[in-house]
């Protein structure tokens, strides 16, 4: 079944996420209604938890961080995100998909 929080537009994958702010570690969290559930460490004022979103996102699928683009959210905790061609999907893509 495919999931509901991402989807190809063209060589592009668009997530859909829902971001925990303040976590202990940066890491996937499973599915929050229809988007991606990540844990970021970092505080949410002054766009470090975006920044830090795009960092851990940038080392998931193996693609500099100016692949990455923060489409809407940029004040919400749940944000869509643009990646541009990722040079690959990691394990825990794989394992949300069957």
């Amino acid at each position: 079944m495919k999931p509901t929080w991402c989807h190809w537009d063209g060589d592009t994958l668009v997530l859909k996420v829902h971001i925990q702010p303040r976590a202990a570690r940066d890491e996937i969290a499973g599915v929050h209604a229809d988007h991606l559930k990540l844990r970021i460490a970092a505080p949410p004022v002054s766009g470090k938890a975006n920044t830090q979103l795009i960092g851990f996102l940038a080392s998931e699928f193996r693609v500099p961080r100016s692949q990455i683009k923060l489409l809407s959210g940029e004040r919400s905790r749940d944000k869509r995100v643009a990646i541009r061609t990722p040079k690959t999907h990691p394990d825990w893509m794989s394992a949300s998909q069957e």
